[in-house]
C-alpha cells in the first residue's frame, strides 16, 4: 500500500532530470601512487609514511635557486647524483642531491664546493641535519679521493 505524500516533502515525486552515469569525477584514480609520486615525496615525508628505508650511507646536499653563472652547472651536478629531487617550498625552489659517497666522492665534492657559500645551503647526512656536517663529516669523505 503506498504511502500517502506527507505536506514537508520537498523532493518531487518524480525525478526531474536524469544525473550523469559518473558521478565522482575523480573516479578513475589510482588507489597506489604512482613511481613518479613516489620518487617525489620529500624525504622526511616518505619516511614517516612508509618507515626508514634500507639505504646505504648517504650524503646530501640542499641549495635553494640562486642568481648567477654557476647555478646552472649547480643543477647539473645536482642532477647527476644518485638520487635528485626539485621541490618547491613555500614558492621557493630548493634542488635536494643525494649521493653514496663510497664509490665516488668526487662529484659530491665538485657540488658542495659550487654551492657551499649560498645562504640555505645544507648537508644532510642520511637525511638528516647533523651537528658538524661540513666541519667533519665532508673532510672524513673527501679522503676517500684518490
Amino acid at each position: 500500500m503506498p504511502s500517502p505524500k506527507r505536506p514537508d516533502r520537498v523532493l518531487h515525486d518524480e525525478p526531474v532530470y536524469r544525473p550523469l552515469e559518473r558521478f565522482w569525477p575523480y573516479a578513475d584514480l589510482p588507489e597506489q601512487p604512482t613511481d613518479e609520486e613516489l620518487a617525489a615525496l620529500h624525504p622526511e615525508l616518505r619516511q614517516v609514511i612508509f618507515g626508514a628505508a634500507a639505504l646505504p650511507f648517504s650524503i646530501s646536499v640542499v641549495f635553494p635557486q640562486f642568481e648567477g653563472p654557476g647555478y646552472a652547472r649547480a643543477v647539473e651536478m645536482a642532477k647527476a647524483s644518485d638520487e635528485y629531487v626539485e621541490t618547491n617550498v613555500g614558492g621557493e625552489v630548493r634542488h635536494r642531491a643525494r649521493f653514496f659517497p663510497g664509490d665516488r666522492p668526487l662529484p659530491l665534492r665538485d657540488l658542495y664546493e659550487s654551492v657551499a657559500a649560498i645562504d640555505g645551503c645544507e648537508v644532510l647526512i642520511d637525511d638528516q641535519p647533523v651537528p658538524y656536517a661540513r666541519e667533519l663529516w665532508l673532510p672524513l669523505v673527501w679522503f676517500l679521493i684518490r
